[in-house]
């Protein structure tokens, strides 16, 4: 099997896989005051601790959810009910997920005016754009750092630094699924108030996710009840899945830049055996995360590509596995011509890839494009 949809999930880690096992075995509430639940509290703080760390955050600072979804719904809604009472302005990007721009469109239909930064020509985003967009009455700016479908890096550092020395005031938001222990990440340099981050885009367990809230900010509670997580999300909490996802971040904690530089490798063989064969094009810039590659197969399109290559046992996505096989309005924003968006695949990457699987996939490819049947 060769597997290149990391973007959408990734294989769990035997030490993730190992610690949700432990954490089953140790079944104690973390809320009960004897021995079970002291021990059930400790494995979860082990964890906050080391996502904390990770983050160079401190563990108050982070609350376990069930997803990045969860995450982004939290704070966008949360910033909206606070905030937005007297500022009524949302900056965002035409090309965020689903996720954060689902919430920003019901904020518009709710009375919000919603501004969407656009790629330039270039297909970059530019940090003057980003903070042209905000003013006075802008309550939350949530952008992300790396794209889901292009691997596109968003100068977030820099603009919401700017941003806060000129709005202190407003709130900012950044959704770093993709980034998130790919790039080194610190919550000082990137000048976010409020993160979002998902387990099982590190190697860690689906159904758990994170949520960095800079302390002072106050955001108000979408679950109410036993008053768990300090009374922000309540409800007893998933110590085994917790448990996986700390072990995951302290496996990846390790040789971060090492697999940075070895899946730059990888991206630069698959761009450059791209460039070699006639009719597949990189969408991709060349300042993108190497963990993800946007190409198009001209001529072919990105499901049947896509069933052909699983044939062959080689996994990859026509785009965002969030929309489903629906075309994307992401690649358009990115300036893909009309005549390639239908024709999209995209490659992610982790450390566990190789170049011979490279080689396997274009292989596969340039086999499609001499037997699939042709767009008209």
């Amino acid at each position: 099997m060769v597997y290149f949809d990391n973007a959408a999930t990734t294989k769990p880690c035997r030490e993730s896989a190992d610690a949700v096992l432990r954490g089953l075995e140790d079944f104690g509430n973390p809320s009960s005051l004897h021995g079970l639940g002291l021990k059930a509290e400790q494995h979860r703080e082990h964890a906050r601790e080391t996502i904390a760390r990770a983050l160079s955050a401190s563990p108050d600072e982070i609350c376990f959810t069930s997803c990045a979804t969860e995450s982004s719904n939290t704070v966008i809604f949360g910033a909206a009910a606070s905030v937005g009472k007297r500022k009524k302005r949302i900056v965002t990007t035409s090309v965020e997920h689903p996720s954060v721009a689902a919430c920003c469109d019901k904020l518009g239909e709710s009375g919000f005016e919603i501004v969407r930064v656009r790629p330039a020509d270039d297909g970059r985003f530019h940090v003057g754009d980003i903070i042209s967009a905000v003013d006075d009455n802008t309550c939350l700016v949530t952008c992300m750092l790396v794209n889901n479908e292009t691997g596109s890096i968003l100068p977030i550092d820099k603009a919401f630094s700017a941003i806060k020395k000129k709005f202190p005031q407003t709130l900012t938001h950044c959704d770093c699924v993709q980034g998130f222990m790919k790039l080194p990440i610190s919550v000082k340099k990137l000048s976010a108030d409020m993160i979002s981050l998902s387990a099982h885009k590190i190697h860690g367990p689906k159904g758990i996710g994170a949520l960095y809230i800079r302390r002072g900010v106050h955001i108000p509670s979408l679950i109410v009840g036993g008053g768990q997580e300090k009374g922000f999300r309540s409800g007893t909490e998933s110590v085994p899945l917790i448990m996986g996802f700390g072990a995951a971040c302290e496996k990846l904690s390790v040789g971060i830049s090492e697999r940075y530089e070895k899946v730059s490798r990888l991206r630069d063989r698959l761009v450059r055996l791209c460039s070699e064969t006639d009719g597949i094009y990189v969408n991709s810039t060349d300042n993108s995360s190497p963990y993800i590659v946007s190409i198009a197969v001209e001529g072919l399109k990105s499901e049947p590509l896509l069933h052909f290559l699983e044939q062959r046992e080689i996994y990859v996505s026509s785009g965002s596995a969030c929309s489903k096989g629906k075309k994307s309005s992401v690649i358009k924003e990115f300036g893909v011509p009309d005549r390639l968006r239908d024709s999209v695949l995209r490659i992610s990457f982790s450390e566990d890839n190789t170049e011979n699987e490279i080689d396997e996939l274009i292989g596969a490819v340039t086999d499609a494009m001499n037997s699939l049947a042709r767009i008209r």
